[in-house]
Order: C-alpha cells, then sequence, then structure tokens
C-alpha cells in the first residue's frame, strides 16, 4: 500500500501542463497556420461542391484568397519574429471568415460555407491560443521565437 502511494505524486507530475506544452509558442503552430492559409487558399476549389456557382462569383474567390493569404503571411511573419498584432489580426481575419457566407451572401453553397466556418474557427482558435501564449512575454522574449 504505502508502493502505490509513492506512484501516485509522479503521475500527477508528468501532465502536459508541467512540461510547458500548450503554455510556449512553438513553431509548429505557425506552420500550422500557413498549412491552413493554403487551404483558404483553394477553398473555393475543394472538390464536394457546385464549382460553377462558386466560380461565377468572383467576389466568394478574392476573399477567399486574400484571406488566405494574410493568414498564410501573419503566420511567417510568426515564424520569424513573433508580434502581440499578429495575434490579434489573425483572430480578427479568421472571425471575418466565418463572418463572410453571411455577409457576402454564399451562405447557402452548403460545402464552402462549412468550409470557411471551419477553418475560420480553426484560425480564430490558433490565434487566441498563440495571444495567450504569448500575453505575458516581454518584447525581447518574443524576439527570441523560433531561434
Amino acid at each position: 500500500m504505502i508502493a502505490s502511494r509513492r506512484r501516485m505524486p509522479l503521475l500527477e507530475e508528468g501532465t502536459m501542463s508541467d512540461f510547458g506544452f500548450l503554455n510556449t509558442h512553438r513553431t509548429w503552430e505557425d506552420w500550422c497556420g500557413m498549412l491552413v492559409g493554403a487551404l483558404i487558399v483553394a477553398s473555393p476549389w475543394f472538390p464536394v461542391q457546385d464549382q460553377p456557382a462558386i466560380v461565377s462569383n468572383q467576389m466568394v474567390i478574392l476573399n477567399s484568397v486574400a484571406v488566405g493569404l494574410v493568414v498564410f503571411g501573419i503566420s511567417q511573419l510568426e515564424y520569424v519574429a513573433l508580434q502581440r498584432w499578429q495575434e490579434i489580426t489573425t483572430i480578427l481575419v479568421g472571425l471575418w471568415l466565418i463572418a463572410s457566407p453571411y455577409v457576402l451572401g454564399y451562405s447557402g453553397e452548403g460545402f464552402l460555407r462549412i468550409y470557411h466556418t471551419s477553418l475560420g474557427a480553426v484560425v480564430v482558435l490558433l490565434g487566441v491560443l498563440q495571444l495567450w501564449q504569448d500575453w505575458d512575454m516581454s518584447d525581447q522574449d518574443l524576439l527570441k521565437h523560433g531561434q
């Protein structure tokens, strides 16, 4: 019985939060942001959707390409040097991507609405995670990211 009591604290010490897995901004998050940005750019041409209706709506394609390039570009900037405005911009762009099917009038397009809502949610969650991780860091610590 004494041996089992000794093992319990060891199990409690080995949690992910103790290792700082989600407490530290890591470069894989930036690479994930770049991948999501590329997926947003390509989203109007994903299969299982009405291609003629989407291709005829140039505003949808322009919105997808612009938002995807912004997410990709900000993720690249975060990979090089972190600044808090990048995470805030990422969150705002993700919220725009979620709202854009309803604002631009393609919410009836089915799969593209689902794609943009899902990808926008991923962008927002990634931005919130990164902002939370970097909240207490000094400007000097932010500049050391990726080194």
